[in-house]
């Protein structure tokens, strides 16, 4: 890793209480790939203001309201970002952010720094290998397509887990704990004896903080880790499924999704193993997409039916 790269994976990213914040690193993301795409060094505010927001929307933690205007201002502060068009003379960068229509008055563009854009420019792999540390240092790997046909980039991008090292053992402990088959809809394959299609997805997420354990795993299916890592659906503290309300599809979607709303997890094999609820409160603040639909699923203290998670017992 030369020196650049390590500068886009240590930039700072504001923290509060497990928060996730993505802004900067889907800025980062959209700039390069706009670079490699053809596009000029300076990007107008306008075009990141719109577009960034979509990606925060797509990609982020489903919030109230949306601000590009904070990673468009403080990724400054790692010398990663200029911008043009504003006087900003009396401000600095630990100062309060400057207000959207600030930017978008004064027609201001910003870019990263010369330097970088060219060393950039002037070797692909190193883009590419940028894009992969910072989709691997904030993202878990089930949406890194997503997100790269998001910001349009098409081509392959190879894999290399970059950041804490993961515990080897995670996946079988978390597939054992669910008996190999998928805790929401139950689906389990074997070629012979080799187990397809089924997966340990993190709670919360590996990049968050999340740890390797079975409390915070799920033996999910490929498609409901997909969806549960884009926030379609959660679960609340019973262990019961809520699908967002926002979620929408055609086909067998009711079957495969809307229909589980409500419904409890298949548990695990031993109640050691049940999601832990600080994990789960995360993936509903951090992750899903809400609000869930109406019903809201039962209350544990009326309907669920297994010992109660995260008590150990």
């Amino acid at each position: 890793m030369n020196d650049l790269e390590k500068r886009f994976t240590s930039i700072n990213i504001w923290k509060k209480d497990g928060q996730r914040a993505p802004h900067k690193p889907l800025l980062i993301l959209m700039a390069i790939a706009r670079y490699l795409n053809g596009g000029e060094r300076l990007i107008s505010y306008r075009e990141i203001h719109d577009n960034l927001k979509k990606l925060l929307m797509n990609f982020g933690p489903s919030r109230k309201s949306y601000h590009p205007e904070m990673p468009y201002w403080y990724l400054q502060s790692d010398g990663l970002w200029e911008i043009t068009n504003v006087d900003i003379s009396n401000l600095k960068i630990g100062d309060i952010t400057p207000k959207s229509r600030i930017f978008l008055e004064n027609n201001s563009s910003g870019g990263f720094p010369k330097e970088i854009y060219e060393e950039i420019m002037k070797d692909r792999k190193l883009a590419h290998r940028i894009i992969e540390s910072v989709l691997y240092a904030h993202f878990p790997e089930s949406i890194h397509t997503d997100i790269l046909e998001a910001i349009n980039i098409d081509d392959a991008i190879y894999p290399e887990s970059k950041g804490r090292t993961r515990n080897p053992i995670f996946r079988e402990n978390v597939l054992r704990a669910y008996g190999y088959k998928c805790a929401i809809c139950g689906f389990s394959a074997r070629l012979e004896n080799i187990l397809v299609g089924i997966e340990a997805a993190h709670i919360r997420w590996f990049q968050a903080g999340g740890p390797d354990n079975e409390k915070n795993g799920l033996a999910l299916c490929s498609l409901h880790h997909k969806l549960f890592d884009r926030g379609m659906f959660t679960l609340n503290d019973s262990l019961r499924i809520e699908v967002s309300e926002k979620a929408n599809g055609s086909g067998n979607f009711k079957e495969l999704v809307l229909d589980f709303h409500g419904k409890s997890i298949q548990p695990p094999i031993r109640p050691s193993y049940y999601p832990k609820n600080d994990f789960i409160l995360w993936h509903v603040n951090e992750v899903f997409q809400g609000p869930g639909r109406y019903p809201q699923p039962p209350h544990p203290a009326t309907s669920i039916q297994y010992p109660v998670p995260g008590t150990g017992v």
